[in-house]
């Protein structure tokens, strides 16, 4: 049985370890054709996988099912995992992107990330699943997103994330290479709507 993550000290809700990095999980997930889901922040032009911290008493497995509940609105039924990184992978958070308070003994994140299919539908994904939502709109794009596109702080996480994941990607049928459009897709009620 997996292990919670052991809890340091707490600032606000957040854990912090003792060399200063938040507990927390990345999400790829993957659609039937090997594309990945690439998130748009809230009124931000900025893209990423669904990502998020893990709770006291949470096992990463569980902080997994919760985000991507929060974030995405998928239930475990909707996805399979594929597998999970062996290690903590760690960024380091530059000082004016954290916050005042947690300044002195926060210094990034360390992440389990997971690789899930997606076994639902797209219309099963909300991004309006939380109070409090996270993204305004979606689009599935290649597994090995160009880094680039990546906010630099994190690139050399993703980096090692896509390499580590990619040996669990099952191959695929040449049925499946074709029609690999991209979309960009928001939900909005129940009515799902896309953009060639």
């Amino acid at each position: 049985m997996e292990q919670s993550v052991s809890l340091i000290y707490l600032m606000g809700h957040n854990m912090i370890d003792r060399e200063g990095y938040r507990p927390n999980v990345g999400i790829i997930l993957t659609n039937e054709k090997n594309q990945a889901f690439w998130a748009k922040r809230i009124r931000q032009d900025a893209w990423q996988f669904p990502q998020g911290g893990i709770q006291y008493g949470e096992t990463p497995e569980q902080a997994m099912y919760r985000e991507l509940h929060e974030e995405v609105g998928l239930e475990c039924c909707h996805v399979q995992i594929l597998g999970r990184t062996r290690e903590w992978m760690r960024y380091e958070v530059p000082q004016n992107w954290s916050k005042r308070e947690s300044r002195g003994s926060y210094k990034g994140q360390k992440q389990i990330w997971f690789l899930l299919r997606l076994v639902g539908r797209d219309c099963d994904v909300s991004l309006r699943a939380s109070g409090h939502p996270e993204f305004d709109a979606w689009r599935w794009i290649d597994y090995w997103v160009d880094i680039n596109n990546v906010i630099e702080f994190k690139r050399g996480v993703y980096e090692l994330a896509l390499k580590e994941l990619s040996r669990f990607l099952p191959p695929l049928k040449h049925s499946e290479m074709s029609n690999t459009s991209k979309r960009v897709v928001s939900k909005i009620g129940n009515k799902c709507s896309s953009v060639e």
